[in-house]
């Protein structure tokens, strides 16, 4: 729990200072509700929701690792996009040229379905393939699928990584499995999911 310590200042810091917005959000939330107008008092809290998702979702990216193997971070196209009713927010970080990258959705309503394909033997088992395969990444089960080959002849490759509420798509091209996997592995999972959960 040490470690996670923290983080929970550092979101409280950036939650202080783009707090404007989050409290004007509550405050018409507050007005709306005293007026009997609960529709803008539900529109008002969503605004609220969705900025505090941005604000996560930016603490996120800072986490992410700055290399895909050989392939920098492509950090001024970062993206954070807050979504709509309990989809949280949409995290997306590129790498390099060949179209690799990381996206991470909170709340994601894939999480069910991805859940039963790693935990039910019968549905995995039909699921699995030569191309389709259950892994382990920091303990968490996980789905790598080979997608082809890229135009030099090197695999793609697309991992999802389902962790409680969240679920993390890596999509790797023109690497080879064990280096997403390594590179799966440096992405750190406990501490997105304290930031997100």
């Amino acid at each position: 729990m040490k470690k996670y310590s923290i983080l929970i200042p550092i979101l409280f810091f950036t939650l202080a200072l783009q707090a404007q917005d989050f409290s004007k959000d509550i405050a018409d939330a507050k007005t709306a509700y005293s007026s009997g107008k609960l529709a803008d008092a539900h529109f008002s809290l969503e605004q609220a929701v969705q900025e505090i998702d941005m604000i996560v979702g930016k603490e996120v990216l800072k986490l992410l690792p700055d290399k895909m193997s050989d392939q920098p971070a492509n950090s001024k196209d970062d993206q954070v996009s807050a979504n709509v009713g309990f989809v949280g927010a949409t995290i997306h970080r590129d790498y390099g040229t060949t179209g690799s990258q990381v996206e991470i959705i909170s709340n994601s309503p894939l999480i069910t379905s991805l859940n039963a394909f790693l935990n039910m033997p019968f549905v995995g088992g039909m699921m699995r393939n030569s191309t389709t395969k259950v892994v382990k990444i920091q303990g968490y089960k996980s789905r790598l699928e080979k997608q082809g080959d890229n135009e030099n002849g090197k695999p793609n490759y697309q991992l999802q990584i389902p962790f409680k509420s969240a679920l993390i798509t890596v999509t790797a091209n023109g690497m080879d499995e064990n280096t997403v996997m390594s590179f799966a592995n440096t992405i750190p999972l406990d501490k997105i999911a304290a930031l997100i959960q």
